[in-house]
C-alpha cells in the first residue's frame, strides 16, 4: 500500500519545521508568505491533505458551527444560510445544519449537535429551550439567536446572544403606513404564538394602530406556513364586514393571502385590500406581487452574528443582543399616496 504522507514529511522536503507546516494549515495562524509558498509546494509534490480531525484532538477545537433550522419553507433563510456560511468559512469555520421541529424546542437534536464537540452554535427560526442553553453554557460552547430572542427568564437570556430586526419599530410602520393611506379595517396576520418575531411585529403593530386611535380589526394565526395563511385568509374574510387590509407577519404568509385575495375571493390589490408583509424575500419583488414590505438587513445581521460568535469562541465574553433597523419597501401592494 502507498504511504500517506505526513506533515513531518512536508516539512523534510520544505525545509521548515513541522509547526510551520503546522500553522500553514490553520485558518488564521501567523505565516510567512515565503513559508507558505514553500509548504504548500511541498504538500502538492507529496500528495499530503492535513486531517482536520487529528488537529481539532490537539487543539481542542473542531472549527465547526452548529446552525440549527426549524423553518426553511420560508425564503428568507436560505439566503441567510449561503451568507452566513459563507461569512463563517472566511473565518475558517466550517457550518453543520441540523434541522428541528418548527415548533418545538431544539432538544431533539441536542445530543447529536454536541457529539460533533461544535465551538459554537446559531439558533435560527428554532427555539432555545432552557436545557439546551444549560447544556451549552456548561459546556462553554456560545449560542447565537439569529432572527429570535428567548422569552426564558433567567439563564437562557443571559447564556444566549442574539440577533434581530427591529420587528416592534417594523410593526409601527407597518401601522402608520397602511392609516396614512387611507385603510382603517386592518387585520393581522400572526406566526407562531410563540415566536419573538411574530409578538414583537404585532406589538409594535397594535402600538402603532393606538396612536392613530385604532385598534387591530381582526386576527387570525397563518403558523408561518403557506397553507395555513390561505386558511387564515379565508377565516378573515369569512364574516362581515372584511378587512381592507393586512399585515402578515412575514411574506410566505403574506404572499399566501395575496393568492387566495385574488385568485379565490376575486378582491383587487390594493383597491379592496392592501397587503404588507416582513422579511422582502426576493419573491416579493416579483411582478405578479411587487409585494410593499419591512426588509430584513440580512447583510448586517449576518455580519453581526458572525462577530459575536467569533468573539465568543475565541475568549469568555458577556453575551449580548443586536438590533438592526429594517427598511420600509414599498411597491404596489397598498394604496398610493394621494397628491394634492
Amino acid at each position: 500500500m502507498k504511504s500517506v504522507p505526513r506533515a513531518q514529511d512536508v516539512a523534510n522536503l520544505a525545509q521548515v519545521s513541522q509547526s510551520a507546516v503546522s500553522r500553514t494549515f490553520t485558518p488564521g495562524a501567523s505565516v510567512s508568505d515565503d513559508t507558505r509558498r514553500k509548504v504548500l509546494a511541498a504538500a502538492q509534490k507529496l500528495g499530503y491533505r492535513p486531517n482536520a480531525l487529528a488537529r481539532s484532538l490537539i487543539t481542542r477545537r473542531s472549527r465547526i458551527v452548529a446552525l440549527v433550522m426549524s423553518y426553511l419553507e420560508n425564503q428568507f433563510y436560505p439566503l441567510v444560510i449561503e451568507k452566513l456560511s459563507r461569512k463563517l468559512q472566511a473565518e475558517g469555520y466550517h457550518v453543520l445544519m441540523f434541522i428541528s421541529e418548527m415548533d418545538e424546542a431544539a432538544d431533539g437534536v441536542l445530543a447529536e449537535i454536541l457529539q460533533y464537540q461544535v465551538d459554537g452554535v446559531v439558533m435560527a427560526s428554532a427555539m432555545l429551550s432552557e436545557s439546551l442553553a444549560q447544556r451549552c453554557s456548561d459546556l462553554g460552547v456560545p449560542v447565537v439567536q439569529f432572527n429570535r430572542i428567548s422569552d426564558l427568564r433567567g439563564l437562557a437570556r443571559h447564556s444566549a446572544s442574539s440577533v434581530t430586526s427591529d420587528n416592534y419599530a417594523g410593526g409601527r410602520l407597518a401601522a402608520k403606513l397602511l392609516v396614512e393611506r387611507g385603510y382603517r379595517h386592518i387585520a393581522f396576520l400572526a406566526g407562531l404564538e410563540d415566536s419573538s418575531t411574530s409578538l414583537e411585529r404585532e406589538r409594535g403593530f397594535v402600538d402603532g394602530l393606538a396612536a392613530s386611535g385604532l385598534s387591530v380589526f381582526r386576527r387570525a394565526v397563518g403558523r408561518y406556513r403557506f397553507d395555513g395563511a390561505q386558511e387564515a385568509t379565508r377565516e378573515l374574510f369569512a364574516q362581515e364586514p372584511p378587512p381592507d387590509a393586512i399585515f402578515a407577519a412575514n411574506d410566505h404568509m403574506a404572499i399566501a393571502a395575496m393568492d387566495v385575495l385574488r385568485l379565490e375571493l376575486n378582491l383587487e390589490i390594493p383597491r379592496d385590500v392592501g397587503v404588507i408583509g416582513f422579511d422582502d424575500v426576493p419573491e416579493a419583488a416579483w411582478g405578479s406581487y411587487r409585494l410593499t414590505t419591512l426588509r430584513q438587513c440580512v447583510e448586517p445581521m449576518v455580519d453581526a452574528t458572525a462577530r459575536l460568535l467569533c468573539e465568543q469562541m475565541a475568549a469568555e465574553l458577556c453575551p449580548r443582543d443586536v438590533v438592526v433597523p429594517c427598511e420600509l419597501i414599498e411597491r404596489a401592494s397598498i394604496r398610493q399616496r394621494q397628491r394634492g
